[in-house]
């Protein structure tokens, strides 16, 4: 989407900004997952000393209580956070109710400053985002995603309720998006949102070096790659401390820090609120100290523009600011900069108009596997630590009983007990002050899941992760698309979830009716909020099945579709009247038409119906025709379904059907082996669409001893015709001839007698072997084995065949015959391989070992026995015949 807007790509300062990315790999930032405020602190007897040299542990500990309201009088409160950490959130929390600013800053976009207010707005409930778009490019946006454990978002709903005003004082969106685009990709593109680029320094690697090439271990040596040079703050202050994992570390020292409840007739001792920010702010300082801007230069553009928000807060309020940013700022703001240096550094930046609204966001969008580049591996996990009051490890996995419970697993109240009493064991051995997520999750896996990863896996996708979906009021600032896809979804009742679910929609129910049209528009606007699937319930045309999921980056479509029209049905009708225009193909134009019918675009069909006259008319390729073919079918009885006037369209269809007719025999003659396969495939697709088009009867004139008369039948009686010509031509490839015969028999075109002599030609001893078995497989293919299963002359004469062959000659259509076989049904397989064991040739009716149900005559009482369950099934009286 953006550029590193607000990227320190996995630093300490990366946060609440960081611009949403699809990356799918991730650097050396990306493992810290936007931590930023890593500083050493003393955890369970641990000194976090940065380079053997700074230790910071104490620094709490010289600043006695108070002491953080007293140098307010002079510094600003700089309180230096992880993006989306619990632990820096409630020290947020503490810090500002002790310091009681009078102005609050945030590391955000200042478009946003206008829309803030609605933060406060109780129909806010978070994960949401701050979008921003550039105007005349929606495609070009940006997100700042805020949960309710994200420090910034804390910040924000305290001055709100506090009456202090808030103010975001990052570089513009409408600067960092015109930069993203000079040289980061399209949203979702590997780099964007500030995440590394995939060949940057893997998590915890010191790619630079000491110095980075600026001190004396640098000097001598050519400038290295800028990439290189990212380190991972969270890395490096975790291996001072002794860790090998950053994560745990920060979990150990930060968010695992539950606040200590009095005793009764106890006075609570809050301490100094800031001390812990303190001691971040100094581990920074060290770390950039040694490693500069480690590897990010636009670092040193937007932290020029805080300063600057800084001093003119700083002004205003009388010194008495708190400013809540990426740790790794910290030591930036602290620095004393020339106003002039800054200004320099922010003139003659690019810039586009922008626009800034807030969006629902997930928690899935929060995690990292998702491109985010401040993303944390375990949202849901952060969200129970900042909500759970105290005994947060009893309390999640309470949470974890009740999650695989549900889903049919035997957990009971002493497989938590057990669970809780391991993974306290594990923190223990393992050094912890308090059992982490990775603990609890071993603790899971052995007690309540018996060594499986299949329900560990569904705790960590529902619980560890979770399908939370904020929701943003409907007074937030929307384009109009949006405003009327959202009283639209209200009037169906279709509210989006970020969890995936199946819809079944009925259309002849009007509210389902409506709801396919919407979800149809939407998927023609490229909003593919419901992805059609395959129906359980019925095959019947009436029945749709929808797979929904709502996704955040939905909302940059919905922008991205409002240049097309102010509600779904003139942005749906607009771009389909572009795409009829654009179309570069038959196909395009065919399946147009299709959406245009579903989507019920009664302006934009007119336009694509002209359209693909004028192609069809030019187009004389008949493989584009058969491909073009079903769609048009498909729409001629959608449409019928639907109450859609479609016989301009049927018309068309039918008139490209004839075309098909007459030149789908020598479209077929002098064809490879994969020419015929593809071929074959489109013979089967217009066998369907002309059943589509033509619903009269299978067959006229055909009976026990005869045929149809070519041409008789109308569409389907040319079709017939046409199928006779292929049968019979030597020219054409033997699969298609199979086919072409099969389908001939199915559709009572061509008696089984007719049928028999037919293939008795095909494999006759004058036919070659491979010729033959591609008729055999374009005769057999299709039908799960039925055809030899109930027709024993047609399996004699395949039998004949096969035990005719020699040796070589067997070996050589055995991969066909086996390709064919392949597709039967394993229990038509043992029918086949029963009824040769007794003799294909025998006419007489099964012997009562043989394999039951095959004998000439029908068996009325074995036929009686299943109407019972029919009727049921059918809803009739026992009476009914």
């Amino acid at each position: 989407m953006t550029e590193e807007a607000y990227a320190s790509e996995g630093f300490a300062g990366e946060g609440a900004a960081g611009v949403e990315q699809e990356a799918a790999g991730h650097g050396a930032g990306g493992a810290a997952g936007g931590a930023a405020g890593r500083g050493a602190e003393h955890v369970g007897g641990r000194a976090g000393v940065v380079e053997g040299e700074r230790a910071v542990v104490g620094a709490a500990e010289e600043r006695g209580p108070g002491g953080a309201q007293a140098a307010a009088a002079v510094e600003p409160l700089l309180l230096g956070v992880r993006h989306h950490g619990p632990g820096s959130a409630r020290g947020v929390a503490a810090a500002l109710a002790a310091y009681r600013p009078r102005v609050v800053l945030i590391e955000g976009p200042p478009e946003a400053d206008a829309i803030v207010g609605l933060a406060g707005d109780e129909d806010m409930r978070p994960p949401v985002a701050l979008l921003a778009h550039a105007v005349d490019e929606p495609a070009r946006a940006g997100f700042w995603p805020l949960a309710h454990f994200s420090p910034e978002w804390v910040a924000i709903r305290w001055a709100l309720s506090h009456g202090v005003p808030v103010r975001f004082i990052d570089l513009p969106a409408a600067h960092t998006l015109a930069m993203a685009g000079a040289e980061l990709p399209a949203p979702g593109g590997p780099g964007a949102d500030g995440d590394p680029d995939p060949g940057s320094a893997a998590p915890g690697e010191e790619a630079a070096g000491p110095g980075g090439g600026d001190g004396p271990e640098g000097a001598g040596r050519a400038a290295p790659d800028p990439e290189a040079l990212r380190i991972d703050p969270l890395a490096v202050l975790a291996d001072a401390a002794g860790y090998d994992d950053p994560e745990r570390w920060w979990e150990d020292a930060i968010e695992h820090r539950m606040p200590r409840r009095p005793a009764a007739g106890e006075v609570p001792d809050g301490g100094d609120a800031a001390a812990p920010f303190a001691a971040l702010g100094e581990a920074m300082g060290a770390l950039r100290e040694r490693y500069g801007d480690g590897g990010h230069d636009r670092d040193l553009v937007r932290e020029a523009h805080m300063r600057l928000r800084l001093r003119e807060a700083r002004r205003e309020f009388d010194g008495q600011v708190a400013v809540v940013c990426g740790a790794w700022h910290v030591p930036a703001l602290r620095a004393r900069a020339a106003v002039t240096a800054d200004r320099r550094l922010l003139k003659g930046l690019p810039k586009v108009k922008t626009e800034v609204a807030w969006v629902p966001w997930t928690h899935r969008r929060l995690a990292r596997q998702s491109g985010y580049g401040a993303g944390i591996d375990s949202p849901g996990w952060y969200a129970h630590l900042f909500e759970a009051p105290d005994r947060p490890i009893e309390r999640w996995l309470i949470k974890v009983a009740d999650l695989l419970r549900g889903e049919g697993r035997t957990v009971s109240s002493a497989h938590v007990i057990e669970a809780v009493r391991l993974a306290t064991a594990l923190a223990t051995m393992r050094g912890r002050p308090l059992a982490g997520l990775a603990e609890t999750l071993d603790a899971v896996r052995a007690v309540m899941c018996d060594g499986s990863e299949v329900p560990l896996a569904l705790v960590a996708d529902r619980l560890v992760v979770g399908d939370a979906l904020g929701e943003v009021p409907e007074s937030a600032p929307a384009v109009p698309l949006q405003r009327d896809l959202a009283r639209t979804q209200r009037a169906l009742r279709l509210k989006p979830a970020a969890e995936e679910r199946e819809l079944q929609l009925d259309l002849r129910k009007e509210t389902d009716a409506g709801r396919s049209r919407l979800l149809h528009r939407l998927r023609l606007l490229g909003v593919d909020w419901g992805v059609p699937a395959a129906s359980r319930a019925s095959t019947g045309t009436f029945r749709e099945t929808w797979s929904l999921r709502w996704e955040p980056d939905l909302s940059v479509r919905v922008v991205e579709a409002a240049l097309w029209g102010t509600t779904v049905l003139a942005a749906a009708t607009a771009k389909a009247e572009y795409e009829a225009a654009q179309a570069g193909s038959l196909a395009q134009v065919t399946a147009l038409a299709e959406q245009c019918l579903l989507a019920e675009l009664t302006d934009a069909l007119p336009v694509a119906m002209q359209a693909l006259a004028d192609r069809a008319a030019l187009d004389t390729d008949v493989g584009h025709l058969a491909q073009a073919l079903p769609a048009l079918a498909r729409s001629v009885r959608y449409g019928d379904v639907r109450g859609t006037e479609t016989a301009a369209l049927a018309e068309v269809a039918t008139g490209l059907a004839d075309r098909i007719c007459v030149g789908l025999p020598a479209a077929c003659a002098g064809l490879d082996a994969d020419g015929a396969q593809e071929m074959r495939t489109h013979v089967d697709a217009v066998h369907a669409a002309v059943a589509l088009l033509d619903p009269g009867p299978a067959a006229e004139g055909a009976g026990a001893g005869g045929g149809a008369k070519p041409g008789a039948g109308g569409l389907r009686g040319r079709w017939a015709a046409a199928l006779r010509v292929l049968g019979s031509r030597d020219a054409v490839p033997g699969l298609i001839r199979g086919r072409a015969v099969r389908l001939l028999l199915d559709g009572g075109r061509m008696p089984a007698a007719e049928a028999e002599r037919v293939m008795g030609l095909a494999l006759s001893h004058a036919v070659p072997p491979a010729d033959a078995a591609a008729w055999v497989e374009g005769f057999l293919g299709g039908d799960g084995g039925m055809l030899l299963v109930h027709d024993d002359r047609l399996l004699a004469l395949v039998d004949g065949w096969l035990t005719g062959l020699s040796g070589d000659a067997f070996t050589d259509v055995l991969p066909l015959l086996r390709r064919t076989f392949a597709e039967y049904e394993p229990g038509a397989r043992r029918a086949i391989g029963e009824l040769v064991r007794r003799g294909a040739a025998a006419a007489g009716p099964a012997e009562p070992d043989g394999l039951p149900g095959f004998a000439d005559e029908v068996d009325a009482a074995r036929a009686a026995a299943v109407l019972p369950t029919l009727r049921a099934l059918l809803g009739t009286e026992e009476g009914r015949q």
